[in-house]
């Protein structure tokens, strides 16, 4: 008995639906990627149209049979997907094959509740497809350099990360201290709240300091703030520069998974040996 791993044997006609859908640096590739991006804003589209209930009343059936064509267009992509890598289960479980399986799921799912006291369900369910947009990321070139830079410097923002959220444990518990629950700052969580809005320069102001040493206080953490944001923003604009240098002349999709962020200087697939 074959593992979910076991190869299918790749032919002419599956290596060729595996080219056009894979590999983004060839003419058909690229066609077939800007249909498909267009495919996916509209359908994104629909369900948000389809949420406002003026449209709805007017032309909830147009969106209805919009929203059954994009179904039935994702669902024959997403076979096809199956259909053209050598290991249909592991792409299958992967993150762009969860996402893919997503964006037809619901509307499958909503045939099977056709009463009307099932209708708050079906709405959520189709509330879910709006998770579509996720499969732009996949299309989107410049986003494997995003993905790579965040991958890169991922411990150092996790080290700013939990920085920020000493110091504003820190300040919060100060201003609990300073202001007390007379001035709206009624515990310790709720002061933190107030200390990550300040930072952040959001500034909602529906708590603010009534007393001169909190709002000296308040002056700094908003001053802070200003060179806090900038940290993350050159962490991530070198690590960008680093990937922009390191990116490779053409995409290569492993035949067996799918997965195209491949290394350069890759003989295997990182994710699952078949060999590129």
């Amino acid at each position: 008995m074959k593992d979910y791993k076991s190869e299918i044997p790749q032919t002419p006609w599956r290596h060729k639906i595996h080219e056009v859908i894979f590999e983004a640096d060839t003419p058909a590739g690229k066609w077939f990627d800007i249909t498909l991006i267009i495919c996916i804003i509209l359908s994104v589209i629909a369900v948000m149209l389809d949420s406002v209930q003026a449209i709805r009343l007017d032309y909830g059936e147009f969106l209805i049979y919009a929203e059954w064509v994009f179904t039935i267009l994702f669902t024959i992509e997403y076979i096809l997907r199956l259909v053209s890598v050598t290991k249909p289960l592991l792409y299958a479980g992967s993150f762009f094959g969860i996402v893919d399986l997503l964006a037809i799921l619901p509307s499958y799912i909503s045939l099977f509740y056709p009463g009307g006291q099932y209708l708050v369900v079906i709405r959520l369910l189709r509330i879910l497809r709006i998770f579509r947009v996720l499969k732009l990321v996949q299309y989107v070139g410049e986003s494997k350099l995003l993905i790579q830079a965040l991958k890169a410097s991922r411990r150092k923002i996790t080290i700013f990360i939990f920085t920020v959220m000493t110091i504003v444990t820190i300040l919060g518990s100060l201003m609990y201290l300073i202001e007390g629950e007379e001035n709206g700052f009624t515990s310790i969580p709720q002061s933190i709240y107030w200390a990550i809005v300040t930072l952040t320069t959001v500034g909602y102001g529906d708590i603010t300091p009534q007393t001169i040493l909190g709002q000296f206080v308040s002056v700094i953490i908003m001053v802070l703030g200003y060179g806090i944001i900038a940290v993350p923003t050159g962490i991530m604009t070198v690590e960008m520069t680093q990937a922009f240098k390191s990116k490779h002349k053409g995409i290569r999709a492993c035949r067996g998974c799918g997965a195209d962020d491949q290394d350069e200087d890759a003989v295997y697939c990182k994710y699952c040996g078949e060999k590129l």
